[in-house]
């Protein structure tokens, strides 16, 4: 496990487009497929890193508690399956189950969207307004595997708040750490 920091995509920046199979439907899902909502949240996350690992139940209940508000939330594992079996389609879709995830949860195969947001590391979060621009880029909170601290999301919910309130997230965005995405050789 190499310990990564995110690497702080510019607020305002763009969400790339995607199309993406959801590991538990099958449906394709493109990033268009969420306008008309206020905010859409995209996770980096997988099956096998711990640091995803200290905090999938409170991701699970994260998709539940907005799940009747205008925020459109999915995640995304980019991870080298070949290498890292657990995070196969099969692996994210038992995942997705056992933790309650109200949200679709693609495979990004050819890992060319997490390329495209930059992403760094699972976890990985980037919240954008209802025109698709980056609002957060962050933490989830202050837990980390081994801290002590409790796992609540309150960095990643005070943001969504705001966006969903019409007020600007928070200036002070702490970056996500985590497992490096395994990429490809």
């Amino acid at each position: 496990m190499a310990l990564t920091e995110s690497t702080m995509l510019e607020l305002g920046t763009t969400a790339p487009d995607f199309v993406l199979a959801d590991v538990v439907s099958g449906k394709s899902i493109r990033r268009d497929d969420f306008r008309g909502k206020d905010a859409l949240l995209v996770m980096f996350i997988c099956a096998h890193c711990p640091f995803v690992k200290h905090v999938e139940k409170s991701l699970g209940a994260l998709g539940a508690d907005y799940a009747r508000k205008p925020v459109a939330i999915v995640a995304i594992s980019a991870n080298d399956a070949e290498n890292y079996p657990a995070d196969k389609p099969e692996g994210l879709k038992a995942q997705a189950k056992a933790n309650g995830f109200a949200f679709p949860y693609l495979y990004d195969e050819s890992q060319s969207v997490a390329h495209a947001y930059t992403a760094a590391c699972t976890p990985d979060f980037f919240l954008f307004d209802k025109g698709f621009k980056l609002v957060y880029r962050g933490q989830y909170d202050l837990s980390r595997p081994g801290n002590g601290v409790e796992v609540t999301g309150k960095d990643l919910r005070a943001a969504i708040d705001a966006v969903l309130a019409g007020k600007p997230a928070p200036k002070e965005q702490k970056p996500s750490i985590g497992c490096n995405i395994k990429w490809k050789a």
